[in-house]
């Protein structure tokens, strides 16, 4: 069985290396030839941390805040404790009260996921960024360029983040994007777990259904229901009966249950929206005071189109009741923006739906169906909104130059105006 070294990448055919001796050897049969990989970061914002602040190597942390939040993520000492991603904080800190929480800095974050972002774009042009801290990478014909197998190069890659940035990531290697990221589950954290083409069939038949990743709690209930627990008896059934019975998601859970994906890793397939939202330390009702805390989100989330130069054409707002009710309201734009007034005056409008409605413990907004922004400014199709336009990315510029609590705009000290909004 043929394998490679992490430690000292040679090839190594037992444990341990017979070139260093180290015991991280990884073998399989097909390792040589596969070429499509998911890496992860482990736990990310927790690394950051503790690479900041050794004194919390060992120690429990959350990255989160505030009695009414929710757990963004956990090291894995926190986890071992119970302690899981969205959690509501209440209950991360009933379940691990030693913990260490932590507000988070998502300029650090973002800085330090580009930085990794780049490593993985020296290795291959092919990187599919799935969020901040993961990304699915195709490695094929690279050993050309670097001379060795795309195991070797994705053990360096791994090397190479832990030695410049301090956190460890594990991978996932397979022939499709879906194997790839069920291996990079397999052996966390700071593993490096392979799936090939001839172990695919029987790995997954044992699988359960909702280890796929899109089959949530709701439709793994349904799936139940119906008996279905395992990749094998979806299998079972066979594609006719599961697009009879759940349509295309059945279609598609039945098509990966057999290990089959033809999705190409895809470069441009980065964000499909930008959004903000945040969780009140206690629950609002009044309208007024939900514009409020309105602005500011839709600030953040302009800030971020902008950098990214990019414009979206729905904007959607969504509210959490304080009885844990999801509420969603989308809105098509007639054309695409980006300004943080355009998104402030069509969420505005939306929220207004439900005025006066239940308290509210969360409220979120943000912009989806993503494209390349224009070179314009023309975000709005009233007689003002140029205006409007040009003031906003004046205040851009100078907050650029003069730091972020250069200009205030008077929506951010008072109550915002009613006039409705132009879509």
């Amino acid at each position: 069985m043929a394998g490679f070294c992490r430690s000292c990448f040679a090839p190594a055919d037992s444990v341990p290396c017979s070139s260093c001796g180290a015991r991280r050897v990884v073998r399989h049969d097909e390792i040589a030839g596969l070429t499509i990989a998911h890496i992860d970061c482990d736990a990310f914002y927790a690394a950051i941390e503790k690479r900041d602040d050794p004194a919390l190597e060992h120690r429990p942390v959350i990255i989160g805040g505030g009695r009414r939040g929710v757990v963004a993520t956990a090291c894995y000492v926190a986890r071992l404790n119970g302690v899981r991603s969205a959690m509501p904080m209440f209950k991360a800190l009933k379940a691990c009260p030693d913990a260490v929480v932590i507000r988070p800095r998502m300029d650090v974050y973002a800085r330090e996921g580009r930085r990794i972002r780049q490593m993985m774009e020296d290795v291959t042009p092919l990187v599919e960024p799935l969020s901040i801290d993961e990304a699915f990478l195709d490695l094929s014909g690279t050993h050309r360029l670097h001379g060795t197998a795309p195991a070797v190069t994705l053990m360096k890659l791994a090397a190479r983040i832990r030695g410049e940035v301090g956190v460890t990531v594990s991978v996932g290697l397979s022939f499709n994007k879906f194997l790839a990221k069920t291996a990079s589950e397999l052996d966390k954290p700071d593993g490096f777990a392979v799936i090939g083409r001839a172990e695919a069939p029987e790995f997954l038949r044992t699988r359960p259904v909702d280890s796929v990743f899109g089959v949530g709690p709701a439709f793994a209930s349904v799936l139940a229901r119906d008996g279905l627990k395992t990749l094998g008896d979806v299998i079972a059934r066979g594609e006719d009966w599961m697009m009879r019975k759940h349509g295309p998601s059945g279609v598609r859970l039945w098509r990966l249950a057999q290990g089959h994906d033809t999705r190409r890793v895809n470069p441009e397939g980065e964000r499909k929206s930008v959004s903000a939202e945040t969780t009140f330390f206690d629950d609002v009702a009044s309208h007024d005071e939900l514009e409020n805390r309105l602005w500011p989100l839709c600030e953040r989330v302009a800030y971020r189109m902008k950098q990214q130069g990019i414009a979206g054409r729905v904007v959607t707002l969504k509210l959490k009741t304080s009885a844990f009710r999801s509420i969603t309201r989308r809105r098509t734009l007639l054309q695409p923006a980006q300004l943080a007034d355009t998104l402030f005056r069509n969420g505005r409008e939306l929220l207004r739906a439900e005025a006066e409605g239940p308290h509210y413990r969360l409220i979120g907004i943000g912009f989806s169906d993503l494209e390349q922004a224009s070179g314009d400014a023309r975000d709005l199709l009233d007689p003002d909104g140029l205006k409007r336009a040009a003031a906003e990315r004046a205040m851009d510029r100078a907050r650029e130059r003069f730091g972020a609590s250069a200009v205030v705009k008077g929506r951010a000290l008072k109550k915002p105006d009613r006039r409705k909004p132009e879509q």
